[in-house]
């Protein structure tokens, strides 16, 4: 199946704690179906120090699942379809019937 949502699209959290927040992918989990988005689902992790890194407290963002973000259109969110033009296939945000780059 093709992806609806892939890294570096811009979307708006659905529900949850950050309801109405909008932001970019950072990471799409397909075998899970969950995404990491940039500041959203931020939780804390003690990391221990080591030749390369600090230690310390460390923020880190949290997988959330894809059926809770939606493709943003203009800071609003719209569904994502796909059509196929001249052999070939493209996803098109329904809200506004445009072309998704990337």
């Amino acid at each position: 199946m093709a992806a609806k949502i892939k890294k570096g699209d811009k979307v708006v959290v659905l529900t949850g704690k950050y309801k109405g927040v909008e932001a970019e992918v950072l990471e799409v989990r397909p075998k899970e179906s969950r995404v990491v988005v940039r500041g959203v689902a931020v939780a804390k992790k003690h990391q221990k120090q080591t030749p390369q890194t600090q230690g310390g407290i460390v923020s880190i963002e949290q997988p959330i699942h894809v059926s809770n973000v939606a493709y943003s259109v203009g800071g609003k969110p719209s569904r994502v379809g796909f059509k196929v033009e001249g052999g070939k296939k493209t996803r098109v945000a329904k809200k506004s019937g445009e072309a998704i780059n990337g």
